[in-house]
């Protein structure tokens, strides 16, 4: 419990479903404590239907001055920002929220940059390499753009829903010069290998990628958290295979949100 929990305490809540997996409400209350910040995360249970009555509540609680978003409300919350960064407004989602001087919500998509500093940290050459990146989705979506920013040879975007995957590589049409195309979930050749599905979040699962496809030249990153190692990782480590977790992305994103939610903090006081 921190020490300073009281009348004056900002509270950032983590909205999602399900929200019993994320680790950031404790990491981020000690990097709160660190900045000697009265500050708390709190992880609040919110379904895809009940968004919009939760965020007016938030929107309307006095104290709470920002917000960190999760699966499945990166879409839908991006349109409760009056204002939002350049990535966020090209994808369309936001992953943190904070406070406009006005009480408003400005947004901004920091899962791709903190996916990224994950692989490089765990020892992926990400410059110049080959990369298979299964799902086109929010969190895919800004993987892309950041993979790219960080001077991927060639990205080969996959999903379950070409359409998806095709309307990815038409969105990042600015950054391609030449580097992107839509195929199928086959890594030979890549030198990494990322799963940004919910696939792995149970054991029923199928892979994103076949694990007899996979060899030790190869780096994998996932981005899900909080199910410890997930099969997809599991088969690249028995292949020999360099690997990142979606925990390592989590430590990756803690001091970018810290950055986001209080570099530039102008939150109503409650």
């Amino acid at each position: 419990m921190p020490e300073k929990l009281d009348g004056a305490t900002r509270l950032f809540p983590i909205i999602g479903d399900p929200i019993r997996f994320v680790k950031s409400p404790q990491q981020l209350t000690r990097g709160f404590e660190a900045r000697d910040y009265n500050g708390l995360c709190v992880p609040m249970q919110v379904a895809k239907a009940d968004l919009e009555p939760v965020m007016q509540a938030l929107t309307l609680t006095g104290n709470v001055d920002g917000l960190l978003v999760t699966m499945p409300h990166k879409v839908a919350a991006f349109a409760w920002c009056t204002t939002s960064s350049d990535t966020a407004r090209l994808l369309g989602c936001v992953s943190v929220m904070r406070r406009n001087a006005d009480g408003t919500w400005h947004g901004d998509m920091l899962d791709g940059l903190a996916f990224v500093k994950a692989q490089t940290d765990c020892g992926a050459q990400v410059k110049d390499g080959r990369a298979l990146l299964v799902g086109a989705g929010a969190a895919g979506s800004a993987i892309a753009i950041a993979l790219l920013d960080a001077g991927v040879r060639e990205l080969i975007i996959r999903d379950a829903d070409e359409s998806r995957a095709t309307h990815l590589k038409a969105l990042v049409s600015d950054l391609d010069q030449g580097r992107v195309r839509v195929g199928p979930a086959n890594p030979a050749g890549c030198t990494l290998v990322f799963n940004a599905t919910p696939m792995g979040f149970t054991e029923a699962d199928p892979l994103p990628v076949s694990a007899d496809l996979l060899d030790s030249s190869m780096f994998v990153g996932d981005v899900i958290a909080g199910h410890g190692v997930t099969p997809l990782l599991k088969a690249a480590q028995s292949a020999g295979c360099k690997t990142a977790s979606g925990v390592e992305m989590v430590r990756a994103v803690q001091e970018m949100m810290l950055d986001f939610l209080l570099g530039e903090n102008t939150a109503r006081s409650g």
